[in-house]
């Protein structure tokens, strides 16, 4: 079985991860916290988003993070936005990526954004096209690809559909997200075959939520299928929602220590990476939920 022989690490940390946090992050620290993860050769960072501080007051200061950070010139900073006006917004911040999501739930969609899944889409046909008149990369997610709070299991032909739909709206990378975290090998490797057979596999990611202890399995499952970009979050930030108390993201490091064990490259220092999510961890005062970086950074006190 050929694995690939190199994978993209997209850093979700400084916006999936915190904007779970309880307490307001300072945004001098999330400016450090994203270019600390620059520094590791991580090129692909999801910086913040653009939606309303009613909604989602710890990415209030998206625009101040936008203009503070030190841009790496090989690294793409990223901002979700959720309609045009937020598109607006991250553009002129000087996002050089956006973010759009959609639901593989009906019900997820009508709960969490209050339409259903063919009028979210409709919603984002106005990002696209002036996206692609600005020559702005937009790349999409797909949320309960696997299970939703509300419907419980999810066909894989039907996540299959929404990431279709967004592919051919003009994503160029569909990013699959098991919200709940229920993902196991077998229904991700089945979720993969449904979308690989209605896009091409190379514009495909995984993002795997840690919720069961599954996502680095779930993520050797998809590696077995040729996937090769996953969203990671340093230091395990973020939580499930839908399951108190539990992980949410799986850790960046745990995620680029199987990669280097495996021999596939991803141009990412993980003593560097393991230290980023110690000094975070520290500096917000929560626990490391990176085992492998607590195991490398215990490893290297004296």
């Amino acid at each position: 079985m050929k694995l690939p022989g190199v994978v993209k690490i997209v850093e979700v940390g400084p916006r999936d991860g915190l904007q779970n946090e309880k307490n307001l992050v300072p945004t001098a620290v999330k400016i450090e916290l994203i270019n600390r993860l620059a520094a590791t050769g991580l090129r692909a960072i999801e910086a913040t988003s653009c939606v309303s501080p009613k909604w989602v007051p710890q990415m209030a200061d998206n625009a101040a993070v936008m203009q503070g950070i030190n841009r790496h010139p090989a690294t793409a900073y990223a901002v979700l936005t959720p309609n045009l006006q937020g598109f607006d917004a991250a553009i002129q911040a000087g996002a050089s990526e956006v973010a759009i999501f959609a639901s593989a739930s009906e019900s997820f969609s009508r709960k969490n954004i209050n339409c259903s899944i063919a009028e979210s889409l409709k919603r984002f046909e106005p990002i696209l096209s002036v996206a692609s008149s600005l020559e702005i990369k937009v790349r999409g997610y797909v949320s309960c690809v696997v299970g939703c709070p509300y419907e419980g299991a999810i066909a894989a032909q039907q996540a299959a559909g929404v990431a279709k739909a967004l592919f051919d709206m003009g994503c160029y990378e569909i990013s699959l997200g098991d919200t709940l975290g229920v993902g196991i090998p077998d229904s991700i490797q089945r979720l993969i075959d449904a979308c690989a057979s209605v896009i091409p596999l190379a514009h495909l990611a995984g993002h795997y939520h840690d919720t069961y202890g599954m996502a680095i399995a779930n993520i050797y499952a998809s590696l077995q299928r040729g996937m090769a970009i996953f969203d990671t979050s340093i230091a395990g930030l973020g939580g499930c929602p839908y399951a108190p108390g539990a992980s949410g993201n799986v850790a960046s490091e745990d995620v680029v220590y199987l990669l280097a064990g495996l021999g596939i490259e991803t141009g990412v220092d993980l003593a560097k990476l393991a230290a980023v999510g110690d000094w975070i961890s520290s500096t917000i005062n929560r626990p490391n939920g990176a085992k492998a970086g607590r195991a490398i950074c215990a490893s290297a006190r004296p």
